[in-house]
Order: C-alpha cells, then structure tokens, then sequence
C-alpha cells in the first residue's frame, strides 16, 4: 500500500473565514517503509496571516513574499497524493483547506480529495486508543518515544515526518531495522573488530544443551490477548498465526 503523510500550515482558522494554505509537506510510505520521497512547497495565500498563527508555524508574510501560489503546484501536488491512503493528525483541517484551494482555483472534480485518496485519521486513532488524555502530536511523540526535539515550531514537512514515526510506532510498526554488528572500538567511533552480519559466528560442539523454559497457561492468555490488540490494530492476524490456522484447517 502507498501512503503519504501529509501536514499543513495555514494563515489562521477557520477556512471559512478566507484564510489560506501556505505550506504543504509529505513523506511516502510503500509497504510501511519511508521511501524518501516528499513533496514540499511553501505558498503565497494573497493574504496576510493572523498574529496567532504565526506564533505557531513562524512563518512570516514577509518569507512568503513571491513563493508560487497554490494554482502553480496543485498539478504536482495532486499526483503526488492521487490514489495514496492519506495519513493526516486532525484530517477535517487540512482536507477542508486542500478542498477550498482546489474549489478556489474553479476545479470541482479536486474539491473533494476523499473521491482521489483515502483517509486515515491519526487523531481519531489516538483518541479510540487512548481515551481521556492528551493526544496532540507532541503528547503521541512523548508517549511513544519519538524523538520531536528538533520541533520548536511546527512546520509542515517536519511535522509530517515526525507524524509517520509516530504513526509506525503506533501501529505496531518498526521504522528502522539494522542488521550489522553495532560493537565498537571502546572510543565510541564504531570501527572496532565486532562481529558484522556477514560473519559467522560458530558455537562449539560440546556445548550444555539450552534448558526449554515453556511459557505457562497465564503466560499464554498474555499473549493471545497482546496478538489480538495487534491484529484489531493492522487490521488482520499476524502471518504465522494466519498460516497455523490454515495448517489447522488443512486435512492430515
């Protein structure tokens, strides 16, 4: 599946009080892996920005000062996002300002994005999962271990980035995987002679048998509960389960 992670920032809110898109970011996911692809552009909205606003994003009217209006980049931006899942924080807003620029510029089979993309709603997510608290991206960041420290302001290709790690995480998913060696020198630098994954690392043959520690019946209830949750949360039972229940079903 291919998904784009997308953010916005804006002149100020609500839409229907004339203001504008004045940056765009996404990141692209295929298979749950970044490919690092973006698209990214900043915008002259034709207005100015609310004080408020810009306290927020920091971007000035004086920065978007000759940036391409949204007419210039809507092409390249529509192909960027046709047909992908759209994972967006809080999607009413930046669909709502995405549908107006595209109903601004008189084009009414773009004014609607959900007839060209679907929509995923990490909002949503987080508020199903985690009733009753904060669920602001920072807050998700904090609570899933994201590192935002580079955040001070919020901007829209940043914010997408730091939204597809949290919504990797919060799926169950693994942003990055390593597998090569990662012993050092005893200084710190990584150049020491650790294994690496290309060696082969032989255990002797007289070696004591490992004692089998088998998991007990409360164990066992753990885990088919903590297997259920990831399911209900990928939307399907993990591979190996899928192919016990197909052995299962398989005549002997």
């Amino acid at each position: 599946m291919r998904s784009v992670v997308l953010d916005t920032e804006t002149t100020g809110m609500p839409v229907t009080d004339g203001h504008r898109v004045i940056e765009i970011g996404c990141v692209e996911l295929i298979g749950r892996r970044l490919t690092g692809r973006h698209f990214h552009v900043y915008l002259q909205p034709d207005r100015e920005s609310d004080e408020g606003a810009i306290g927020v994003h920091g971007i000035t009217n004086e920065f978007l000062v000759g940036k391409p209006r949204f007419n210039e980049v809507s092409e390249e931006f529509f192909e960027f996002i046709k047909g992908a899942q759209l994972i967006i924080h809080n999607a009413a807003f930046d669909v709502g300002f995405i549908n107006n620029e595209f109903a601004l510029m008189g084009q009414r089979d773009k004014a609607d994005i959900t007839q060209h993309c679907t929509i995923l709603d990490t909002l949503a997510m987080a508020r199903e999962r985690h009733p009753g608290q904060r669920n602001s991206l920072d807050a998700l960041c904090k609570r899933y271990g994201v590192d935002n420290s580079g955040r001070e302001l919020h901007g829209a290709l940043l914010d997408a980035e730091i939204l597809a790690d949290v919504y990797l995480t919060m799926t169950g998913g693994q942003t990055s995987l390593s597998l090569a060696g990662n012993a050092t020198d005893g200084n710190g630098s990584g150049e020491g002679s650790g294994n690496t994954a290309s060696e082969i690392r032989r255990l002797p043959a007289d070696r004591q048998p490992a004692r089998v520690i088998r998991a007990s019946d409360s164990e066992m209830a753990e885990h088919d509960v903590r297997m259920a949750a990831i399911a209900k949360s990928a939307g399907a039972p993990a591979l190996w389960v899928q192919l016990q229940e197909a052995q299962a079903q398989t005549p002997q």
